[in-house]
């Protein structure tokens, strides 16, 4: 199963932000759309990604202050990101490997979607139960 069934399922829309846009505001945002990441975009160009993690990070480091700071003060800048052709258990092991839960597709330079461990957990789940009706159901012809 690819990242392309995912986005088929889930859609293709991406919440993003632009560099210069505060850390209170981003948090806001996350908490009104009820998603735990955005995109950082420079125009067209993926500048980085702003997690809740981040954020609690840099309060706890720095304080209330950091609220002011701008998205591309506080983003992780090195972004890795996924195609749609690639495997969900490759995208899982990425995810876990390196301790991230968010993780922008891209195809031919330009982010179509975004991907949650939570999207691939539950396609995973999907997948296992499909497969168990399957072979109860050629189980039970035989």
């Amino acid at each position: 199963m690819s990242v392309r069934e995912i986005l088929k399922e889930k859609g293709g829309s991406v919440f993003s932000v632009p560099p210069n846009v505060t850390i209170g505001d981003v948090a806001r945002e996350l908490t009104g759309k009820r998603v735990g990441a955005v995109l950082v975009m420079d125009g067209p160009r993926l500048a980085g990604i702003l997690s809740e993690r981040d954020i609690v990070r840099v309060l706890a480091a720095q304080g209330a202050d950091a609220l002011s700071h701008s998205a591309s003060r506080v983003m992780t800048h090195n972004v890795e990101t996924c195609g749609l052709d690639d495997l969900i258990e490759q995208v899982m092991e990425r995810m876990t490997k390196s301790r991230f839960r968010h993780m922008p597709v891209v195809d031919e330079g330009v982010v179509v979607g975004l991907v949650s461990i939570g999207d691939v957990v539950k396609q995973r789940i999907a997948n296992a139960d499909r497969e168990r009706e399957e072979m109860r159901a050629y189980i039970m012809s035989t």
